[in-house]
């Protein structure tokens, strides 16, 4: 089968995100001006650097407003946070998925417990093995087939949290910490193998 998107899909349903996975999920946390904190997570998210550390993610639009909260709140503030669901935290991240009201706090409305971060005023996910603290790099405004656009938000790592519990012979536990990860449709996966492959070399 062959398609080309701008001509609409074949199927009831876009199969496009179900045919790259697993996709990591960054939980972000950001605050408003007025000091409310905000909870959601994207799938389309990823490291995109190292030296220095940056990463990016994509607020897409949804039937009601063009930007989301997080975005709103990113774009006044320069700041946010990515944190990671867990396979115990699951439920917590669905819940926080939710298009609520801009006056609503995630945190409280899925009974996550925040923690003050070491830089950014923008609260840290507790239960997070990871908190990365970020500023705002870049927005930019991605391609649209509708009057409606997403916006990929490039973020620089300013602090990293690692739950030492999660830090063996200094090195991370990856596994350990069970990530869930995003597939297609309503599914996800969580992380629990891993496996070795040295990496080739040209002599």
């Amino acid at each position: 089968m062959f398609y080309e998107p701008k001509n609409g899909s074949p199927f009831p349903i876009d199969p496009y995100k179900s045919l790259i996975f697993p996709r990591p999920i960054g939980w972000i946390s950001s605050m408003s001006k007025k000091g409310i904190a905000n909870l959601a997570p994207y799938s389309y998210f990823n490291a995109i650097a190292d030296s220095p550390p940056q990463v990016m993610f994509v607020s897409s639009p949804t039937n009601s407003k063009i930007y989301k909260d997080s975005l709103n709140n990113i774009l006044e503030t320069k700041e946010f946070v990515v944190n990671f669901a867990t396979s115990k935290t699951r439920n917590q991240m669905n819940m926080s998925s939710i298009n609520a009201p801009s006056d609503i706090d995630e945190f409280s409305f899925a009974k996550i417990k925040k923690r003050k971060s070491k830089i950014v005023k923008v609260p840290s996910v507790s239960q997070s093995p990871v908190n990365l603290e970020c500023k705002l790099l870049k927005k930019i405004k991605l391609k649209s087939y509708s009057k409606n656009y997403a916006v990929l938000v490039m973020g620089e790592v300013l602090g990293v949290f690692i739950n030492n519990k999660f830090i063996k012979d200094k090195r991370v536990d990856s596994k350990a910490m069970r990530y869930v990860a995003r597939m297609g449709y309503s599914e996800y996966t969580i992380i629990s193998s891993k496996f070795k492959m040295p990496r080739v070399i040209w002599e």
